[in-house]
């Protein structure tokens, strides 16, 4: 059974009676699940068919060809009309709250597209300019992006952590190269490498990851560099090395372990500008290509056509909940995790 520290059982109660921060973390944990989970609640298939006495959950298995009802379908089953062909029978089908996936273009009515909200047509935001429904694009933009900005934060607190810690530990020499070749890769326009990568290869999620991991690992890296100058030199390190502790040891199992608090309260931050990132690549066009959805590209298509206002507004509104969830979410948990804040002195 894991047991968790009091102390950092203290910090988490802290974080729960700061209500901006918690509440706000409640809001992202919800965001996130429905996204995760967004087939299940945003989708053009059934989440469950009843049919001559037999139950199909199409939503996570493969497609149910229109041969297994034989009412007619040459493909993959079309379950909103299968819904109002099972009206007066025996047979239901359940569909999703949303039921339209983001890649699916619903050109049923007698304009063109952008479509504004309606409630009856069950497309809450309305449509893109070519027929798609922007809530369902908005829910798996948004589980593209927060996925690419928790990958991105994991590869550059490794990077970032693992060279600053050796900057600060070991100084010297060491040091002063690493401080050189930092201040020379900050200074390469991040722009232009994207723009030249992109006129080469078509950008996909990996790539762009690993572009902005190669230029985003600098920031944590000065942070960790100061706090391990400020750590090395406290007596518990100074008694590690007498004792003859390794430099791994010291470093792993001391140093980072004490500096956790800084590494926490930098990830929410981190997380926000790796959404802000993808989403400017995304609106600039050097992101992810199409159809991929994202906010970037419903923000450059809201752009393209103003007159369309539920568009812009919609993918605005989107952003400017998660970025205010996410910085409340680390003011709480770097005033949480302060131990300046909560420290008592006798």
């Amino acid at each position: 059974m894991i047991s968790l520290n009091p102390v950092t059982i203290k910090k988490f109660k802290r974080f729960q009676s700061i209500k901006r921060g918690f509440w706000s973390f409640v809001i992202l944990f919800v965001m996130i699940f429905v996204s995760f989970f967004a087939e299940v609640f945003i989708n053009s298939r059934a989440v469950m068919v009843y049919y001559d006495g037999k139950f199909f959950f199409p939503t996570y298995t493969n497609m149910i060809p229109g041969s297994a009802f034989d009412l007619g379908y040459e493909y993959e089953t079309n379950y909103r009309d299968l819904k109002t062909k099972f009206v007066n029978t025996s047979n239901f089908v359940v569909m999703p709250p949303v039921p339209y996936n983001p890649y699916e273009n619903d050109l049923k009515f007698n304009t063109y597209p952008p479509f504004p909200p309606s409630f009856k047509e069950k497309h809450y935001f309305g449509t893109d300019n070519v027929g798609r429904d922007i809530f369902s694009r908005l829910v798996y933009g948004f589980r593209t992006a927060i996925i690419f900005s928790f990958f991105l934060l994991i590869l550059n607190y490794t990077i970032g952590i693992t060279i600053g810690c050796s900057m600060g530990y070991f100084g010297g020499k060491f040091d002063l190269i690493f401080q050189r070749i930092i201040e020379i890769w900050s200074n390469i326009p991040f722009l232009y490498v994207i723009i030249i990568i992109a006129s080469i290869v078509i950008p996909n999620f990996m790539i762009l990851i690993l572009i902005m991991a190669f230029f985003g690992w600098i920031g944590i890296t000065w942070v960790m560099r100061t706090m391990t100058y400020k750590e090395k030199e406290k007596e518990y390190i100074l008694a590690m090395r007498s004792l003859g502790a390794s430099h791994a040891r010291i470093i792993f199992k001391h140093i980072i372990p004490n500096t956790i608090s800084v590494i926490v309260t930098y990830a929410p931050f981190a997380i926000s500008g790796g959404i802000v990132s993808l989403t400017s690549l995304d609106y600039l066009g050097f992101g992810l290509p199409a159809p991929t959805p994202s906010w970037g590209e419903l923000l450059s298509q809201g752009w393209q056509n103003m007159e369309a206002w539920w568009i812009v507004s919609s993918v605005v509104a989107a952003l400017v909940i998660t970025l205010m969830t996410v910085t409340f979410i680390g003011e709480g948990i770097r005033e949480a995790f302060d131990p300046k804040l909560h420290t008592t002195y006798e």
